[in-house]
């Protein structure tokens, strides 16, 4: 068990169990920065270590709660993200162009966006509200949500609990590349943006024409 020991969240998982999993990842999911994934991986490897947990009950914990925290971020953003964007974004370079290219490429992209933000650490905890600030289609949100979801929960639970003391070994290095990836992604995301911003914003104009609402 020396994965476990010295982690704060392994007397949450010995006291407390589903509940400890449940909650830590809704409200990682609702946008309020938690160790979700560790809880994840650190219940199923304790449940595979000890015998004192499901696996089984874990995902589900696991994926449900992502499923729920996702559905309240999404609306909060929805709700209460625009007007205030609308008012304060241009204090963060977010004027009213760039506030319609972003609901454009969510228009365009959105999906795919929930969906592997899940996988994303960077984005796990914020993709819901994004989606629902910038106005998401809902049933869209919901199935690539679920979908997301169901597939986290999954692959990081039943993979921690089948590696068992092993995922000690893999955690680091898988975590290192994940960051790698995100970082290159985001400086070459953000290269591609700046080259073709202008290019963008025409065309969010074209498929969102108008004022925004709030």
């Amino acid at each position: 068990m020396s994965f476990l020991q010295g982690l704060p969240i392994a007397d949450l998982i010995a006291h407390y169990g589903y509940l400890a999993v449940f909650v830590v990842v809704a409200l990682e999911s609702a946008g309020v920065p938690m160790p979700g994934e560790t809880i994840l991986i650190s219940s199923a490897v304790y449940a595979g270590s000890t015998g004192s947990l499901n696996v089984v009950l874990i995902v589900a914990a696991a994926a449900a709660a992502a499923i729920l925290g996702d559905n309240v971020g999404y609306w909060v953003g929805r709700r209460w993200g625009m007007p205030l964007l609308l008012r304060y974004g241009h204090l963060i370079a977010l004027d009213h162009g760039r506030l319609k290219l972003g609901q454009y490429l969510f228009r365009e992209h959105g999906g795919k966006i929930v969906f592997f933000g899940r996988f994303t650490a960077m984005l796990r905890a914020y993709a819901a509200v994004l989606a629902g600030v910038n106005r998401l289609d809902a049933r869209r949100f919901m199935l690539f949500n679920g979908l997301g979801g169901l597939a986290w929960a999954g692959i990081m639970g039943f993979g921690a609990y089948a590696c068992g003391r092993s995922i000690e070994h893999i955690v680091g290095p898988v975590g290192l590349a994940l960051l790698a990836f995100v970082v290159f992604g985001g400086v070459a995301l953000w290269l591609f943006m700046k080259r073709h911003e202008e290019r963008l914003l025409v065309k969010a104009e074209a498929a969102i024409p108008g004022p925004l609402a709030d």
